[in-house]
């Protein structure tokens, strides 16, 4: 299957494995690998939790759907988004037009357990992070599934699975060992 445009963008949840598996799975693509919130923390030169912090959530959300219809501008990336990006219109836009989309799913309670160690998700500075999970779950779920032109379970077999399905026909290189 080839990629359209030569992109490969992923969404989902936090601790879906946007990042992780993004970059195995750029490597095998032999293309670009761009995390699209180190991409933002790297322009603004503050941390995420810094800008939500500083400027609020909505001040957030306008930097990351201006870098997110810049980044899917490109041709031949694979693009890790930031969880929250399906709230925004013109990003589902952007994303959908300009390359194959994959949602990396996992359920809350995986999520759950994979991110409550962390102390870099604003989305999560809350009294009850399970359930706050689970309500950004409710929300964005039906968003991701309406953007996406594959739903893959969040497990490396399975991503690393699909990504074969990709090469090397999918973006005209030569799969990286």
């Amino acid at each position: 299957m080839a990629l359209h445009r030569g992109n490969l963008f992923l969404v989902g949840m936090m601790g879906a494995g946007k990042s992780t598996l993004g970059r195995q799975v750029a490597r095998r693509l032999a293309l670009e690998f761009i995390d699209a919130d180190v991409e933002l923390e790297r322009r603004t030169g503050v941390s995420i939790p810094t800008i939500f912090e500083i400027e609020g959530e909505q001040a957030f959300r306008d930097r990351e759907e201006a870098l997110i219809d810049e980044l899917t501008q490109r041709a031949g990336i694979v693009l890790a988004t930031g969880g929250g990006v399906v709230g925004r219109p013109a990003s589902r836009a952007a994303l959908r037009e300009r390359g194959t989309v994959v949602y990396l799913h996992a359920t809350p309670a995986v999520l759950y357990e994979r991110v409550k160690h962390g102390r870099n998700r604003p989305m999560l500075k809350v009294e009850d992070p399970h359930a706050r999970i689970a309500a950004l779950y409710a929300e964005r779920d039906p968003l991701y599934r309406e953007v996406a032109d594959h739903v893959v379970e969040s497990e490396r077999d399975r991503v690393m699975r699909f990504a074969r399905t990709l090469m090397p026909e999918a973006t005209g290189a030569e799969p990286a060992p």
